[in-house]
C-alpha cells in the first residue's frame, strides 16, 4: 500500500493474480496499459468526489476498475453518489474517443489503436453492470433512493447485485457446454469476487443502515436548507424505532406522527427529534410510544 496525493492506494490481490497469469501468457504490455486506463478511471472519481467536498481514504485497484473508499458513505445524496459513480466511466469514453483521433491521424498504429478503443469501452461497459461496487451498481443505487425506502433500496441492490455475478460466472463457464473454447477465466474469477463481495454486503445491509443513520441528522439539515419534500410516517406507538427508520427516504424529510395504541392520541415528531434517540445511544428496538413519553 502507497500513499499519493494523500490517498492509499493498493493493488486487489485479484489484479496481481491476473498480473502474474499475463506474464506467463505473454500479455504483460497489455496489462500495464489496462493498469494505466483503470489509474485514469479511478482519478475520474476522485477528482469528482474531492469537489463536491468529500474526503477521500483509500483506492483499492480491480482490473475492472477500484473501490474508492470515503468517509460520507451513505451519508451523501443521491445525486453526488451518481455523480462520483459516473465520472470514472467517462474517463474511458474520453480516452477512447482520443486513441480514435490519434490513429485518425496515424500517429498510432491501427492495432494500438483497436486495442485502446477497445480496452476503454470494455471497462466502461463492464463498470456500468448494476452490481455493487461497479458503477453500475452504484448509479442504480442512488436513483432507487429518489423513490423507495433505503433500507429497501439496499437490500434490493444487494441481492440484484448477488444475481447478477451469478450471471456472470454462467457467462464465463457456458462456453464449455457448447464445445466452442474453454472457461473465460478472467470473467470467472471476476464474477467469483463479485458473488463473494455481494454476499458479504447483503450480510452486511443492517450494519450499512445504521451507518446511514449515523450520517443522517447532518443530511437532514441539508434537505432543509434546499427546501425538500416532508413526508408523514404513521406509526403505533408500539412498533419499534428501528422499524420506523427504516421506513425513511434518502431523499425526503420525514415527520413522524406516533398514534398510542390506548388513547388513539397522534403526537407529532420531526425527523431531527426522533435521529436524536439514535446519536444518544438509545436501543432502536423499543417501542416509540416508549421512548417519546
Amino acid at each position: 500500500m502507497n500513499k499519493w496525493l494523500q490517498i492509499k492506494w493498493s493493488l486487489h490481490p485479484l489484479f496481481i493474480m491476473i498480473l502474474l497469469a499475463s506474464v506467463l501468457t505473454g500479455y504483460f504490455l497489455e496489462l500495464i496499459i489496462l493498469f494505466l486506463l483503470v489509474i485514469v478511471h479511478e482519478l475520474g472519481h476522485i477528482v469528482m468526489a474531492l469537489a463536491i467536498g468529500w474526503r477521500v481514504k483509500a483506492v483499492r485497484l480491480l482490473p475492472f476498475g477500484g473501490v474508492v473508499e470515503v468517509d460520507e458513505g451513505n451519508g451523501a445524496s443521491a445525486k453526488d453518489e451518481w455523480l462520483v459513480a459516473i465520472a470514472g466511466p467517462l474517463q474511458n469514453i474520453w480516452m477512447a474517443a482520443f486513441a480514435w483521433i490519434m490513429g485518425d491521424l496515424g500517429l498510432w498504429s491501427l492495432e494500438w489503436t483497436n486495442y485502446l478503443i477497445q480496452a476503454n469501452l470494455w471497462l466502461a461497459a463492464f463498470n456500468m453492470l448494476p452490481i455493487l461496487p461497479l458503477d453500475g451498481g452504484k448509479i442504480v443505487l442512488a436513483m432507487l433512493s429518489y423513490r423507495f425506502q433505503f433500507f429497501n433500496v439496499l437490500l434490493w441492490t444487494a441481492r440484484m447485485s448477488i444475481i447478477c455475478s451469478i450471471i456472470l460466472i454462467g457467462y464465463a463457464i457456458f462456453p464449455i457446454f457448447l464445445n466452442v473454447q474453454g472457461i473465460k477465466l478472467n470473467e470467472l474469477m471476476i464474477g467469483i469476487f463479485l458473488l463473494y463481495s455481494n454476499m458479504t454486503y447483503h450480510r452486511h445491509v443492517p450494519f450499512l443502515f445504521y451507518r446511514f443513520l449515523l450520517f443522517r441528522l447532518k443530511r437532514v439539515h441539508e434537505l432543509e436548507a434546499t427546501g425538500a419534500r416532508v413526508v408523514p410516517i404513521l406509526a403505533q406507538s408500539e412498533q419499534s424505532l428501528y422499524d420506523v427508520f427504516k421506513r425513511f427516504k434518502r431523499e425526503q424529510l420525514h415527520l413522524l406522527c406516533v398514534v398510542d395504541s390506548i388513547t388513539q392520541g397522534v403526537k407529532l415528531y420531526s425527523e431531527q427529534e426522533t435521529l436524536q434517540y439514535s446519536s444518544d445511544g438509545i436501543n432502536l428496538h423499543r417501542a416509540v410510544g416508549e421512548l417519546f413519553r
